[in-house]
């Protein structure tokens, strides 16, 4: 059943989510001087964004199964030690393998961190109330993603690269109390029928959930399209378009703002309209952006009237995230931990590794949108074949 919450509890959980764009995206502008300070090049200081990714996901298969078996308040509490002493130890180095050891660990406590969010709005709320829920965090993972490198190139004027992982650190002991506060005094104690159930068994419980798959592959390829389009969206508006910082700075951030206003949108639309219903209508519309990027690509038209089409493929994931995961976690009562892990170490660990593999394809316009299309596609064949609505009786 669900029961009411105030607005203080979608926020703390937004903002201990939040801890994943900021550690991902709030160092980007530091690569330079870290490959400085280090004597390597960028692209190797680059290695630890895609250690980082992995992490995560492997953070986030151990940490939702050990959720379920001892609580939600100790793993996120042993996430979060995790995460600062890994921040403070990179303080502390100036050699690359130590940093891409410690981001690594950081990742992984990160990843425990991440997992219980979704794992702690299904404890919680369901149906509608979820779906509107996950649609409130979902706020500020559009914003922080967009606000983060600025928030980097702010700490780097006040300091070096160090400062960026000593605000990480001291952001996520903040996190400690007011999950203590608002979230954790909540969290559904331990099922002690299940207490002793073994990771294999509950993996094996929520794999046997058939209906609950089709959202896994939803989640993963449709943040796939978002993740390649973030890989080259450099190479996009600046190499081919030839646009200025400035003018792709305003390009990358339109897409932020549509993610935004579908996001809130989506929570009005609700009111109406099924989770699945809207969700399964917001892939559509990516798919159709797709569709006009290739044409526009095809016919090599102006960044104008390429960018709007772009904003409709990107825009779509302001309310793909949120249903797909309302959707995904109604199917899990019990080992909701262990379906969160699940669900988004697919997401990261797919994603992350498409967007690597993209990497290793001509750096064109045309084959960037192929691989965009064909993740879309994915998407679109799932909805056939396994989200047609059904029939009501």
């Amino acid at each position: 059943m669900s029961r009411s919450y105030s607005f203080a509890l979608p926020l703390v959980l937004a903002v201990t989510m939040a801890l994943g764009p900021l550690s991902i995206d709030a160092y980007l502008p530091a690569f330079p001087a870290m490959a400085e300070a280090m004597g390597v090049g960028i692209g190797e200081v680059a290695r630890s964004l895609s250690i980082y990714i992995f992490g995560l996901a492997i953070g986030q298969l151990v940490g939702g199964p050990l959720s379920d078996r001892i609580g939600r308040p100790r793993v996120m509490y042993a996430g979060l030690a995790i995460f600062i002493a890994a921040s403070l130890g990179i303080t502390q180095v100036d050699d690359l393998n130590l940093l891409l050891m410690l981001r690594g660990l950081q990742a992984f406590g990160g990843g425990w961190i991440m997992v219980l969010v979704p794992a702690l709005v299904r404890d919680q709320v369901r149906g509608r109330d979820a779906a509107k829920l996950f649609s409130m965090i979902g706020l500020i993972m559009v914003v922080a993603p967009g606000l983060a490198p600025s928030l980097g190139s702010a700490l780097l004027a006040m300091g070096d690269w160090h400062a960026i992982f000593w605000f990480l650190a001291l952001y996520a002991l903040g996190v400690i109390p007011l999950q203590a506060r608002v979230v954790l005094r909540h969290a559904r104690p331990i099922d002690v029928t299940h207490h002793h159930d073994s990771l294999l068994t509950r993996y094996r419980f929520v794999l046997a959930t058939r209906a609950a798959l089709p959202f896994i592959a939803l989640q993963a390829f449709a943040f796939s399209v978002m993740m390649l389009f973030i890989t080259h969206a450099s190479f996009i508006y600046q190499a081919h378009f030839g646009q200025s910082e400035s003018a792709f700075s305003l390009m990358f951030g339109a897409n932020i703002l549509i993610m935004l206003l579908v996001n809130l949108t989506n929570r009005a639309v609700l009111n109406r309209f099924t989770s699945r219903q809207i969700l399964i209508t917001c892939l559509c519309a990516q798919f159709l952006g797709i569709l006009m990027l290739a044409l526009a690509t095809w016919l090599e038209v102006s960044v104008w009237l390429f960018l709007p089409a772009m904003m409709l493929t990107i825009g779509a994931q302001g309310a793909v995230a949120p249903n797909n995961q309302a959707c995904f976690m109604e199917y899990f009562e019990r080992h909701g931990g262990t379906a969160a892990s699940l669900l988004g170490a697919s997401q990261f660990g797919i994603a992350g590794t498409l967007s690597a593999l993209s990497t290793l394809l001509p750096e064109t316009l045309g084959w960037v949108i192929a691989s965009m299309f064909v993740c879309s596609l994915v998407c679109v064949i799932v909805i056939v074949g396994a989200l047609r609505p059904r029939r009501v009786r």
